[in-house]
């Protein structure tokens, strides 16, 4: 019953427009209301495109068609990708004239690992940003992990001069989950 509902909610169908017979063509594939996969006959099929299915054989007397998987077997839904939770951002350390970036670490409050997007703030002696960016990085469950947030112009490219514009640098302490 579940592979029912999974096909349902993914937009596809099993390919039957009746109950124990097939009409020509009909296979399974995507299905919408303004669709007819099968020009050819219209007889048998049911104006708004959906299926419907008056026993509870569970495909088991079906001799047309397709069906999904093999056997009329169990099938299992997919499990939902939990929603992660924001990770902590912590400045390790800013950028210099060497190390043009900063350093950031990042801590995991998740049970499973996940991808994080961290923002830097490169400011000047007054406070005013002169630059900022942003990396992902994975960090595994229940864990931390450093990022390198490059030191970069508006264009997205280095500029070694924007370094002695630097005085300092903001990480932000939330790191949002990626994607």
């Amino acid at each position: 019953m579940s592979a029912l509902v999974v096909l349902a909610l993914t937009g596809f169908s099993t390919g039957r427009h009746g109950h124990g017979h097939s009409h020509s063509g009909g296979g399974g594939g995507c299905s919408s209301s303004s669709q007819d996969h099968d020009s050819s006959s219209s007889v048998g099929k049911t104006g708004s495109g959906h299926y419907h299915d008056y026993d509870d054989d569970y495909y088991g007397d079906d001799t047309g068609g397709s069906t999904s998987g093999s056997g009329g077997g169990t099938y299992d839904t997919p499990t939902p990708t939990p929603s992660l939770k924001a990770a902590k951002a912590k400045l390790v350390s800013c950028a210099t004239e060497k190390a043009q970036y900063a350093t950031v670490e990042v801590t995991n409050p998740n049970a499973v690992e996940g991808d994080f997007t961290v923002r830097v703030e490169f400011d000047d002696k007054q406070g005013t940003a002169v630059a900022d960016n942003t990396t992902t990085v994975t960090v595994p469950a229940d864990g931390t992990a450093r990022a390198e947030v490059k030191l970069v112009d508006s264009y997205g490219h280095p500029d070694d001069g924007l370094i002695f514009e630097v005085h300092h640098c903001k990480a932000n302490p939330v790191a949002e989950p990626a994607g």
